[in-house]
């Protein structure tokens, strides 16, 4: 049954082998919209830096970022990378909020629509892919939104869950099948949970002799590495 050897094992294994991981890091719903975008193809230390910089210079806001000349707020985003490009993204985002009647309160977007119509909304929003949307509706909206990301894939494949040819769409509905519908936080806490795994030992190159997956993984059941040897009694 997928609950014994699924997506729910992974999660309670790993549950027990980290602890919460209190994951999104924010002091806002918007500033989860805010590192949902600079995140894109870069470090999560590099997006800190960013906004320690809006922080610092109190624009953590929609009225204040769009008020800001757009070069400025390109230097404060430069550490994220691909600062010009993440600036007209954040400020897109922005304008959408504006123009929704949420840019003093974003998480009340979370009250205009059903998630599958807000989900389409902010993919069409310059700058919104589906992991950055899915990141806003889970973690700033509170919505029951399962993230996939590039160590969702390579932990699934790795451990027979999921096959490599699938899209995002699929990926997720895969693992939604096992989640009981309108839990975010098993969701939320699931998502963390791979991304610390992914980052930690499910590397390209893997760790597998101390992960905490390696006794139900196929990649390392086939000898790829060496798994850690249980315990005797």
């Amino acid at each position: 049954m997928p609950g014994e050897n699924g997506w729910l094992a992974v999660f309670r294994t790993l549950q027990e082998a980290f602890g919460p991981q209190e994951w999104w890091p924010a002091q806002s719903p918007f500033e989860v919209m805010v590192g949902a975008i600079l995140t894109q193809n870069t470090a999560w230390r590099n997006v800190e830096k960013a906004i320690a910089n809006l922080r610092a210079a109190d624009i953590l806001s929609v009225a204040a970022i769009l008020t800001l000349p757009e070069g400025d707020l390109a230097e404060l985003l430069r550490p994220s990378g691909f600062y010009r490009i993440k600036t007209g993204r954040l400020l897109a985002l922005c304008r959408f909020l504006t123009a929704r009647g949420v840019d003093a309160a974003p998480e009340q977007l979370a009250r205009q629509a059903a998630v599958p119509a807000l989900r389409r909304d902010l993919l069409a929003v310059h700058g919104v892919g589906e992991e950055t949307a899915d990141s806003i509706l889970l973690y700033a909206l509170d919505l029951p939104v399962m993230v996939v990301d590039a160590y969702t894939r390579r932990i699934g494949s790795r451990l027979g869950l999921l096959e490599d040819h699938l899209s995002y769409i699929e990926v997720q509905a895969a693992i939604e099948a096992e989640l009981e519908p309108g839990d975010v936080a098993v969701r939320n806490a699931l998502h963390a949970l791979l991304v610390s795994l992914g980052k930690d030992y499910c590397r390209p190159r893997p760790r597998c002799n101390t992960c905490p997956l390696n006794m139900r993984c196929a990649y390392a059941a086939g000898q790829q590495c060496r798994p850690r040897q249980p315990e005797q009694p």
